[in-house]
């Protein structure tokens, strides 16, 4: 589960958008979890709205003076919605005054109220791409996460199968190192799964024979990524005789694996000896890119032959 507290997110976002803790210094430990967010309906950061109230409420001059031109009994009554709403934290932006109403609120509430100098659609604008980030549902997965020209490959199999020796190798060829055997995946977009390596692994490849490498120290600071969106999945098969022979010569239909409600691509490569696996992948991320431009040498293939076939019964 996906958690973050206010404090975490005052002290992330504290330089970049010159924030100050104006009230509520008691409420640092409110948190929010991507699974309050999945079953609420309530929107995660937005202007002040009462009807339908955000978990952190933006204030600009347009929402301070609103509340100053509201009577007595309709400011209390749109405080007393805001006080009973799940609130996380109130930010007062572009350098607005701070409403008294707003300051009792966050104090009798227990609710942090943070300052900015930066315009209201500039706070929200940023917050809202952390907050994504910070809330997206993730999962881990064992396996080895590269960046193979400049595509997300996360390379799986049973153990021993050469996950290691084949990241080594590619790592060497020139591409990047993300994470190996704990693959983080972060679901930050409806479609797009955001992989990273946990901290402690971070830099990191275990090889059987020669223990742990620093991939960052032996390669250099180009050989290791600190997150890459996954796109492909090469999944290591070692098939035995019999199954090497039956695998499909022309697959036609594309494998999928779904991953947190998102599918990814899966080519599976039967694993002998004599096979370059890491020419192999290369191979098999080219093919897909042209893929997703709309060539697919297979189906370019069977329409050929099929011409020719469709040719030879009109002879």
């Amino acid at each position: 589960m996906s958690r973050l507290t206010v404090a975490q997110l005052f002290d992330d976002k504290k330089q970049k958008l010159c924030l100050t803790w104006e009230a509520g210094r008691d409420g640092g430990g409110k948190c929010l979890d991507d699974d309050a967010v999945a079953h609420s309906t309530q929107g995660i950061i937005g202007h002040l709205n009462f009807i339908h109230p955000n978990w952190i409420q933006v204030l600009s001059d347009t929402e301070v003076n609103y509340l100053n031109q509201l009577d007595q009994v309709s400011l209390q009554r749109n405080m007393q919605r805001l006080a009973e709403s799940n609130l996380l934290c109130i930010i007062v932006t572009g350098g607005a005054p701070v409403p008294a109403s707003i300051r009792a609120v966050a104090d009798s509430c227990h609710t942090p109220l943070f300052c900015s100098p930066q315009s209201s659609l500039e706070v929200i604008w940023l917050l809202r791409l952390y907050l994504g980030r910070a809330l997206a549902p993730f999962t881990s997965k064992h396996g080895v996460l590269l960046d193979v020209l400049g595509m997300g490959v996360m390379i799986t199999g049973e153990s021993g199968v050469g996950k290691s020796e084949l990241a080594l190798e590619l790592v060497s060829r020139g591409h990047g190192l993300v994470a190996d055997d704990v693959v983080e995946l972060y679901r930050i977009a409806p479609e797009t799964l955001e992989g990273r390596c946990p901290s402690m692994l971070r830099d990191f490849l275990e090889v059987r024979g020669l223990g742990m490498l620093n991939i960052r120290t032996i390669f250099g600071e180009t050989a290791v990524r600190r997150k890459k969106n996954m796109k492909l999945i090469v999944h290591l098969q070692k098939p035995s005789s019999t199954d090497f022979n039956s695998l499909e010569r022309l697959p036609i239909n594309d494998v999928t694996e779904n991953i947190l409600d998102v599918n990814i691509r899966k080519v599976i490569i039967p694993v002998a000896a004599g096979r370059n696996l890491a020419v192999l992948v290369e191979a098999a991320v080219r093919n897909y890119v042209l893929q997703l431009r709309g060539i697919d040498s297979a189906k370019e293939f069977l329409a050929r032959h099929q011409q020719e076939m469709e040719n030879g019964q009109n002879e």
